[in-house]
């Protein structure tokens, strides 16, 4: 059999308008989440559950990826339990699909027991595709660094334990 010439056929040119043209940017539905335990409710200088509420929802609307659903609250419960009012209603409308995105101000905000945050962040985000976001921790699980063991977070997760720990034998 003859080998023939491989030619490019000049009426069937690729279309370079479709190589060149960006994939459309995600757009995730972001809940904030804020938290006060009643050890810190009413303390000089401590953070309120307002200035919470405010700083979350100030830093999705200024984003281009994230559009505002919900917030969520739990004024006056423990963060080393995950048995919360806020926490349960906010984790029903992420399996329902409404939110697909978690902003907290920082990871204390989330939780203090290490163990279970670090299970929410490390495992169960990722498998229903949840991005989280703690503001002051400059934490972003878009953007984290992943080690073989997960995100390098647990040890503020461990240290956000043990304060609370050392605040209850006070």
């Amino acid at each position: 059999m003859a080998r023939t010439k491989r030619k490019v056929n000049p009426l069937h040119q690729p279309d370079t308008a479709q190589k060149t043209a960006q994939p459309e940017q995600r757009i995730y539905h972001a809940a904030g989440y804020a938290r006060l335990s009643m050890e810190d409710r009413g303390r000089p200088g401590a953070d309120t559950i307002e200035s919470q509420k405010e700083l979350v929802r100030n830093y999705i609307e200024a984003q281009p990826d994230m559009e505002f659903t919900a917030m969520y609250c739990d004024n006056g419960h423990t963060g080393t339990s995950f048995s919360r009012p806020g926490f349960d209603a906010l984790m029903q409308d992420v399996r329902d699909g409404k939110t697909d995105c978690i902003v907290v101000k920082d990871l204390s905000r989330f939780g203090r027991n290490y163990r279970e945050a670090g299970n929410y962040i490390e495992r169960i985000f990722p498998f229903m595709g949840v991005r989280f976001v703690a503001l002051t921790d400059n934490f972003d699980t878009l953007h984290a660094e992943r080690s073989g063991d997960g995100y390098i977070v647990p040890l503020k997760n461990m240290l956000n334990e043990m304060y609370s720990r050392d605040m209850s034998k006070r």
